[in-house]
């Protein structure tokens, strides 16, 4: 098993940036992706990004050029710097972790709320 907790949302400007923390526990030598997804108000939810590696990121097309991923695996962390952020980008954050044999693990949700 592993648990995940977020944190970092809140209320911020169009154009302001916000950095999203997660920390991971339990089997935490199990996790093989990281990564974090949003669901926008009253839409399904999707990927924002993932990590395997330094050298290997994804992004959803939304986002590019405007957050970054980043691991620490020395303290089980993942974060998500969110720059330039837009009204459009309002939605609760949530921290996935992916293992090695495809289990997906999820935190609550830390909401994140951008004002026009």
């Amino acid at each position: 098993q592993v648990q995940l907790v977020e944190s970092g949302g809140g209320l911020v400007q169009a154009g302001g940036s916000l950095r999203l923390s997660c920390v991971a526990s339990g089997s935490t030598f199990n996790i093989n992706a990281m990564g974090w997804y949003r669901q926008p108000p009253g839409k399904q939810r999707e990927l924002v990004a993932q990590i395997i590696s330094a050298s290997n990121t994804n992004y959803a097309d939304s986002v590019k050029g405007r957050f970054t991923i980043s691991r620490d695996n020395a303290k089980n962390m993942v974060y998500l710097q969110m720059n330039s952020l837009k009204p459009e980008d309002t939605a609760v954050y949530y921290c996935n972790a992916r293992t090695y044999i495809a289990m997906n693990y999820w935190g609550k949700g830390t909401l994140v709320t951008v004002s026009s």
